[in-house]
């Protein structure tokens, strides 16, 4: 398995792969996947800040990973919120496992303090991800979105990055050695 950066041509790829979770029950809370425009759009928006990364096999990207942003205030810049997407022929096959610590290995390396991941419930296969990358649950915001006539709650789930205090400011994805 081979770990690199998403780029923009990476964006219909990875809305095939994204489709599969905004069409089905209610991982995602998007109503509509997007395009491959609309993907590679969030990928070129994201890179200057924050890593997008992807796991692939023998050149066909399996999973996509990348950090964002937590909140607006600039307290919150600290704080990055993570997300992770493994195509559906990929799933338990650890590449979830092999993506993840790469990602977080990046926002340590930013000086990121904590990743927080909000997953939708039921979720038996992310919640047992993130306990393995060494995130634990902080609560459950019950009712927090609707989706195909029924409510979900969200998990949200906390990972210790940095414990720099105070902290160096976070160095801009972009501007990361590689």
């Amino acid at each position: 398995m081979f770990i690199r950066p998403a780029t923009p041509s990476d964006g219909e790829v990875l809305a095939t792969i994204y489709a599969a979770y905004v069409q089905g029950p209610g991982v995602t809370f998007e109503l509509d996947p997007p395009n491959a425009d609309g993907m590679a759009a969030r990928i070129v928006a994201t890179l200057p800040t924050h890593p997008w990364l992807i796991a692939e096999e023998d050149g066909e990207p399996l999973a996509f990973a990348y950090g964002g942003v937590y909140g607006s205030r600039p307290a919150y810049r600290w704080t990055v919120e993570t997300t992770i997407y493994v195509a559906q022929s990929a799933r338990g096959r650890g590449v979830g496992r092999a993506l993840y610590p790469a990602l977080l290995a990046i926002l340590r390396a930013q000086g990121f303090r904590t990743a927080l991941a909000r997953l939708a419930l039921p979720n038996p296969g992310s919640e047992a991800l993130h306990w393995s990358m060494g995130f634990t649950p902080v609560g459950v915001h019950p009712d927090a979105g609707y989706k195909h006539g029924v409510w979900h709650p969200i998990a949200y789930w906390y990972c210790a990055l940095n414990d720099a205090d105070p902290p160096d400011e976070v160095v801009p994805y972009a501007l990361l050695p590689r």
